[in-house]
């Protein structure tokens, strides 16, 4: 499939819990799909958010990059996001093109942590965003695509987990599927007055970022490209 690169980056107190409700875990769903980092007491420091791939037959979880349900030829899943910061530059972090932070150059606002091509990283893969820096922050759409292999996303069980340096770690589960579609958004972090709030998407596009741009109006400019 055709896969795209931005061909031009710019600028760069605890409580009593009720029963079944954990205080150290969120999980976002269809009927309860925000919650505010800042409320939950994340207001600084590194947010680490890490995909998660298990096939459900294996005891353990294995990296987002992995060999799906005994598929030999594997898959190849990709861990990404766009970005737009306050002084309106925008782009594109994932590791197609080496673009692996924002923004390109100086101390970055979003990390990733590298690229996982062969599934042997148990820890799957993780991209770091500076809570430090929020006022600079606007919007932060996340998501996952299949640079190889046939989408398959019913036959595994994807989990996305926010950990933030302090308050409850957040969870979406990527329990919906499309056959069809390569491309999987899976959350959008936006700055409200000062107040981080991420909202669950797992919104299926059938293409590649740049239709992840035109769904979600990032008004970029793309053109082809490989890693």
């Amino acid at each position: 499939m055709a896969i795209d690169y931005n061909k031009s980056p710019q600028r760069s107190e605890p409580t009593a819990a009720a029963p079944g409700v954990s205080l150290s875990k969120v999980t976002l769903t269809k009927s309860a799909p925000s919650v505010s980092l800042t409320k939950r007491g994340a207001t600084g420091g590194q947010l680490r958010i890490n995909l998660q791939w298990s096939t459900g037959a294996a005891p353990a979880k294995k990296g987002l990059f992995g060999k799906l349900l005994g598929n030999s030829s594997g898959i190849d899943l990709d861990l990404a996001c766009l970005w737009e910061f306050t002084d309106g530059t925008k782009g594109v972090v994932q590791a197609l093109g080496n673009a692996f932070q924002a923004p390109y150059s100086g101390a970055p606002i979003i990390r990733l942590d590298g690229d996982d091509r062969s599934g042997a990283v148990t820890g799957g893969e993780n991209m770091f965003i500076d809570l430090a820096r929020v006022g600079e922050i606007r919007r932060i759409l996340v998501f996952a695509f299949i640079y190889e292999g046939t989408p398959n996303w019913a036959g595994a069980n994807g989990v996305v987990t926010l950990f933030p340096a302090s308050g409850p770690e957040i969870e979406v589960k990527l329990d919906e599927s499309d056959s069809g579609s390569p491309t999987c958004v899976i959350a959008m972090l936006e700055n409200k007055g000062g107040e981080i709030v991420v909202n669950r998407e797992v919104r299926y596009i059938k293409g590649g970022q740049a239709d992840v741009d035109r769904a979600y109006d990032w008004g970029m400019e793309w053109a082809r490209g490989s890693k």
